[in-house]
């Protein structure tokens, strides 16, 4: 198995203590994770989900989307807020791609089937971090509920 991102442990937390596709790739995470546990119920479906969205996005294999899962699960308890990660998403990232990513955080709230309060507001926040507007959010957040299996 590759150590591709175990060695980011001894970098430190912080993303722009890594190469741009390093820091982008725990940015990422850790943001997803932060969402999959804003509800206090971080579920296997939730830790599946961020798996594959890492190997897609960032063409991952199994086990390096486990080993950034395990930094950024890191560098996620180390944060004080989200502004470091979303700094570095703005930095790399257009606007359609900020969209997908936020598809993808719609995607693990509406998981559960439930989109809790506090996930409703995670999402606003993020919207604001992302520059994206509320046309934009709410357009993601359609998107996402109508391809949601219906409860």
């Amino acid at each position: 198995m590759l150590k591709r991102f175990t060695t980011l442990l001894g970098r430190g937390s912080e993303p722009e203590a890594h190469s741009a596709p390093e820091a982008i790739h725990l940015a990422t995470c850790a943001i997803l994770l932060e969402a999959a546990h804003i509800d206090d119920d971080f579920t296997e479906a939730e830790r599946l989900h961020i798996v594959e969205v890492m190997q897609e996005r960032f063409d991952l294999s199994p086990e390096e989307a486990l080993e950034l899962m395990e930094v950024s699960a890191h560098a996620r308890e180390q944060s004080n807020d989200l502004f470091r990660f979303t700094r570095e998403i703005n930095a790399n990232c257009t606007v359609p791609e900020k969209i997908r990513f936020v598809e993808e955080v719609w995607r693990i709230f509406y998981s559960d089937g439930v989109l809790d309060g506090h996930e409703d507001h995670l999402a606003r926040k993020l919207g604001n971090l992302l520059n994206l507007n509320q046309r934009q959010l709410i357009d993601a957040k359609m998107k996402v509920r109508e391809e949601a299996p219906e409860a």
